[in-house]
Parts: structure tokens; sequence; C-alpha cells
């Protein structure tokens, strides 16, 4: 394994043409050139340097490491640079797996401020859902993930993964501006047991059937879809109702629909999971604190 001092040491005496030009160039002392070249040439296995009267000229193996050197240090010193950059936060890349609201809110905030401060740190976007986003943080799909859990159901986090809570999101209920519960300011689940619903996701589908069942009640499901918009164009034309979590209501596309919270109150924990030894990497931990920040700010944090 070479030493980078050496061989810029070296590249300094091919330059100059002596040891004695190469000291004078680099501060060195005579000797200390002498003895970095010659554990240069142990390291090499080979002299690099022969004598020729008064100067010197180099060996084959010289010739060839001269070739080298240049190229080395260059690459050394934009390993360096590079290095630099990511350490001080002017560049680096993040990959980010987002739930569709959190992708919606959450997301667009964090990322809106850390451009505007280090437009260098460059975020790739994914959407996932849980649990199967987790997994991508495990398999190195992704750095970071945001994912959510619901109370009532037992969730399994790989062991490798460190949660770091964001926000307990409240759930609401999505009515038709012209029903009679959306005069309210909050509903009860159980005053809805009549209705037809439209279920979310597999995992907020299992919620809200556990919360019914706690109720004592088994909901009539009209229709199920992962889209939020689908599910807002369904209950505005009267076609259903649907339990939605509070992120979704900032991004509300119809004035025939309006959301009222639960009463009792109902949330679900919205969370950050990363490799615990991802912790340590500055850019994804700016992104952290950029996602907690934008969580900070949204209502009912």
């Amino acid at each position: 394994m070479f030493d980078s001092r050496h061989i810029r040491t070296f590249h300094e005496v091919v330059r100059s043409g002596s040891y004695s030009a190469a000291a004078r160039a680099l501060g060195y002392t005579q000797p200390a050139i002498t003895q970095q070249m010659k554990a240069l040439e142990r390291a090499v296995g080979t002299p690099l340097f022969v004598r020729a009267g008064r100067s010197m000229r180099l060996t084959e193996a010289g010739e060839t490491l001269s070739r080298h050197a240049e190229t080395i240090l260059d690459s050394i010193s934009t390993a360096q640079q590079q290095m630099a950059s990511l350490t001080r936060l002017r560049a680096g890349k993040v990959s980010v797996c987002a739930f569709p609201s959190a992708a919606a809110t959450l997301v667009p905030e964090a990322l809106a401020r850390l451009g505007a401060a280090h437009p260098g740190i460059r975020v790739e976007l994914q959407e996932g859902e849980p649990p199967e986003s987790l997994r991508r943080v495990v398999r190195g799909e992704c750095d970071i993930t945001l994912a959510f859990t619901y109370p009532g159901l037992h969730e399994q986090v790989p062991e490798e993964l460190v949660e770091i809570p964001l926000l307990e999101d409240q759930l609401t209920v999505l009515l038709p501006t012209g029903h009679p519960m959306a005069r309210r300011r909050a509903v009860k689940l159980a005053e809805l047991a009549g209705e037809r619903w439209i279920a979310g996701c597999l995992r907020c589908r299992a919620n809200f059937l556990h919360e019914c069942a706690e109720l004592g009640f088994a909901p009539d499901i009209a229709f199920t879809t992962d889209d939020n918009l689908v599910v807002q164009s369904l209950v505005a034309e009267g076609l259903g109702i649907a339990m939605m979590p509070g992120l979704v209501l900032s991004f509300l596309v119809h004035q025939k629909v309006t959301g009222r919270a639960l009463d009792p109150a109902s949330r679900r924990q919205v969370s950050a999971y990363v490799l615990r030894e991802h912790l340590e990497i500055p850019a994804t931990s700016l992104v952290l604190d950029e996602l907690r920040a934008a969580a900070e700010r949204r209502v009912g944090c």
C-alpha cells in the first residue's frame, strides 16, 4: 500500500530533478526526502532511482510509477474535495420513501427549505406504503422512509431501523357538504354505522375495521381505493363517506367535500425510519432535521 505523502514527494523529486530541490519546494529537509524515498522503494519492492554521476535518473519501475503519480495525486485531490463537499453539506444525495399523504405535505415543505439552504443536496423521492416501505430501507433501496402506525394494531418494525417520531395525525371523516353530520365540528363513528363507506389502503382499512369492531358494528364498504383523489371524488358524488388522516385535509380539491374530526379523537403515528448508522451521514441527518421541522409546523403536532 502506497503512502500518499510518499507519492507526492516522489512526484516533486521527478519534477524538480533532485532530492535537494524537492526538499526546498516541499519545505522538508533533504534527509527527510531521502527517508521517504527509501520507504517508497521498500513499498514498491525495487529501486526507483539510480545515480548517474551527480544526477539521478529513473529506473524502469520509477518511470512506470512516474506515469501514474500525477493521476494518483489528482484522484486523491478530487476525493478530498468531494468528501469535503459531503461533510460540509455542499453536496450529497438522499433517497426518501414516503406514503402518499406525507409525500404531498411534509416532504415538499421539508425539501423547499432544504433546497433554499443547501442547493447541492439532491433528494430522490419514492412512494411506498408500510410495511413494504420499511423493508426498502433495510434492503438499502432508500435512506429514509416515512411510515405510519395505528395504536390498535400490532406493528412489526425491523430491528435494524431507528424510529424518529414526527407527528400524531388525527383521523377525520370525509363527508359530502350536504350531509347532516357536516354541520357538526366533530362526529362519532358509532353514529355513522349505517353509512356506506369508501376504504383506503390495506393498513388504513385494517385500522378502520378494528375501530368499527370495537364499537360493535361491521361497516358497509362500497369501494376501496388507495388514491386520495378518487376517495374525494366518490365522497363528493354521494357514493359513500370515508375515514381519512388529517394530512389529507390540506389538499382537499372538491368543494363538495368536508372533513370532520372523530370524537373521541383517533390518531395515527407518523414517523421517519432510518438505519442507525445512517444517522451519522451529514446529508441524511440534515433531511431528517427538515422533516422534523416540517412536522412541527403542522397543525395538531
